[in-house]
């Protein structure tokens, strides 16, 4: 591992900060609506009906998809691994799994989960 100085950490840590608000920033500053429906600079704004459309697409479909990227991408890291971890990382997405489908609750299923790997890994 190389060494970095402090400067260096310092700019690095500013442009990630800079990304990062800028990513958070982004819908706000396009998909707002001022009041009464008016756009941005105080005009009455039409969206398109096919980006409206796409809009409701993306907000349905890119939570789920993204979770099930990151969980795959947990299961496949922790199998390629290390084989010992295997075992607490599919018993842990198991619960995780039945705890959504019985409570249907996102929070209660992800603290369940944690909660066992944990346990599992002590």
């Amino acid at each position: 591992m190389t060494q970095v100085d402090s400067g260096t950490a310092l700019g690095l840590s500013f442009a990630m900060g800079a990304v990062i608000l800028f990513c958070r920033a982004v819908p706000f500053i396009f998909f707002r609506e001022g009041p009464r429906g008016e756009g941005i600079n105080g005009r009455e704004e039409r969206k398109p009906a096919r980006f409206k459309a796409l809009l409701a697409i993306a907000e349905k479909i890119m939570p789920p998809a993204a979770m099930t990227v990151l969980a795959f991408n947990a299961l496949a890291l922790s199998i390629k691994s290390d084989a010992s971890q295997t075992l607490p990382v599919l018993a842990a997405s198991i619960v995780t799994a039945l705890i959504h489908l019985w409570k249907r609750n996102a929070l209660l299923s992800i603290f369940g989960g944690t909660i066992l790997y944990m346990l599992i890994n002590r």
